[in-house]
């Protein structure tokens, strides 16, 4: 269908750097030669543990084993062995690592399930250790880190889909079977890949212990954290080790003290307001330990809340990782697959199984294997723009910069919304009051923003906003009618100003091509 590298604009290439280990210094990460790092990545969902809602599947194949059940059920055991196969080998493949490496990013956030790395003795499954291997090589042809995540520990450490759990509970903090599976997993992870620079670290679990559970079990959260890392560090003196709060990463209550030095924190952030105001706790909890912070998973949102979004975490020192890199029929990722003919039918028949034959079974899911290949799939690079701020297709009137007020914005009138951004008293409003939500970020499919989410921002005379930004010649100012408003566009350092020449509301700033002015 396309030629992803031929077809990729012009990306600022960042590539990692494999002399030494990236390690914490001063609330920061540094690479080997003392150099500092902004992590910028992509996770590789889907891969090693697949996701139900990736897959445009709902209710009864969500997590891996149902997943692995319903392909059972359509093509036979031989034959869901057969797709699988298939699927490792051709979902996450070098050319999808040279398209992330040619896209800007230093990095990649491996989601692995512990069932495909270790048997239920506490055995490593060399096949499933194969594939970490293989994108290791990938990643070092093509300067690309790989941060190792626990997404799917032994027994489950969320009690939800996302992490395979047999039970649909947490079963790692509730059987000591599983909490002891876990603990040789990562002494057999960092026993193999103690010299490996091309591995960033160690994220030790993906989101414990979310909803009731957070409360219930902080304590044996904290306790397995302190062991995992004695026996990582019993083996492995360098490697960078990352913690993540409770309750999808969102709650950091449990970080009171510094477990080790060399250390990061992760917290993840979905479908609410990218404000400074979200994030403080996080960043309170950087100055008070000294370590440095990371936002490990955010994205599923429309290309204005991204740009926004991504540019707070940067304002702030803050490196991140994008989720995820490719999926079937999306918006909301870089790459998405475009489902075989038939698919509909595959989602049908969840609940329906006569929606489709056998035959027609085989046939989706084969073509399927070929359509996930990078080359077939459809690239869609304004989501790299938006996260890297590189000739970022629309920018939203709420997304000017995270500095305050004389470096990112000045405005004489006052206002705002509250929980959007208010803290900075800009002018903000709705662009048509009546029954706006209480938040309007919950744009999970990338779809438009609805007439009631819109938020606007008014201008006076003299006002100027500014939005930071680079390769760009050229934009087109609007409300929230499509109207141009009454403004001039400068050139700054960080990107552009926008002023108000009158009276005026900016909804957007659309990024034009070619051009030598405003």
């Amino acid at each position: 269908m396309i030629n992803p590298l031929a077809d990729t604009p012009k990306f600022e290439p960042n590539p990692a750097s494999f002399d030494g280990f990236v390690r914490a210094k001063n609330a920061r990460l540094v690479d080997g030669a003392g150099r500092e790092v902004l992590l910028r990545g992509v996770g590789l969902g889907n891969w090693m543990l697949p996701e139900g809602y990736m897959w445009r599947f709902g209710p009864g194949a969500e997590s891996p084993r149902e997943i692995e059940r319903y392909t059972e059920r359509l093509l036979g055991v031989a034959g869901a062995e057969k797709f699988w196969d298939s699927f490792r080998t051709n979902f996450i493949a070098e050319g999808d690592i040279a398209l992330i490496a040619a896209s800007g990013f230093n990095h990649v956030r491996l989601p692995v399930n512990s069932r495909v790395i270790q048997d239920e003795n506490g055995a490593p499954i060399e096949a499933g250790y194969a594939m970490i291997d293989r994108l290791i090589e990938w990643c070092r042809a093509h300067k690309l880190w790989v941060l190792l995540d626990l997404h799917g520990a032994p027994g489950g450490q969320t009690g939800t889909n996302i992490d395979d759990s047999p039970q649909n509970l947490p079963e790692l903090f509730l059987e000591p079977r599983y909490r002891e599976l876990t603990v040789r997993l990562w002494r057999d992870l960092a026993a193999r890949y103690r010299d490996e620079t091309v591995v960033l670290g160690y994220d030790l679990l993906n989101e414990p212990l979310p909803n009731e559970w957070q409360y219930s079990h902080a304590d044996a959260l904290v306790e397995l954290y302190r062991d995992l890392t004695r026996e990582i560090r019993a083996i492995d003196p360098d490697h960078l080790i990352v913690y993540e709060g409770t309750h999808w990463s969102t709650n950091w209550d449990i970080f009171t003290e510094v477990w080790d030095e060399n250390s990061l924190l992760q917290f993840h952030k979905y479908w609410s307001s990218p404000d400074t105001a979200s994030i403080t706790t996080f960043l309170q909890v950087r100055d008070r330990l000294g370590l440095p912070i990371y936002m490990g998973e955010g994205g599923e949102n429309t290309l204005e809340w991204l740009y926004a979004a991504f540019r707070m975490y940067e304002t702030h020192d803050i490196g991140w990782n994008f989720w995820p890199w490719k999926k079937i029929d999306t918006l909301t990722s870089p790459v998405s697959i475009v489902p075989p003919e038939g698919w509909d039918n595959v989602v049908a028949s969840i609940h329906d199984p006569t929606a489709i034959s056998p035959d027609e079974a085989v046939r989706a899911f084969s073509d399927l294997v070929d359509n996930m290949k990078i080359d077939n799939c459809r690239w869609q690079p304004n989501v790299v723009a938006a996260l890297l701020a590189a000739r970022p297709a629309v920018i939203p009137a709420w997304g000017y910069g995270y500095r305050g007020p004389g470096e990112s914005f000045s405005v004489a009138a006052t206002g705002g919304i509250e929980g959007i951004r208010a803290e900075d008293r800009v002018p903000l409003r709705w662009a048509r009051e009546g029954n706006n939500p209480a938040n309007p970020f919950e744009q999970t499919d990338g779809r438009a923003y609805q007439p009631l989410e819109e938020v606007v921002l008014d201008l006076s005379p003299g006002d100027w906003v500014e939005y930071e930004l680079a390769g760009t010649n050229s934009a087109r100012v609007v409300d929230a009618e499509g109207v141009d408003s009454a403004v001039e566009v400068e050139r700054t350092e960080r990107g552009i100003r926008v002023i108000a020449t009158g009276h005026t509301t900016i909804s957007r700033i659309y990024s034009l091509s070619g051009g030598q002015t405003w």
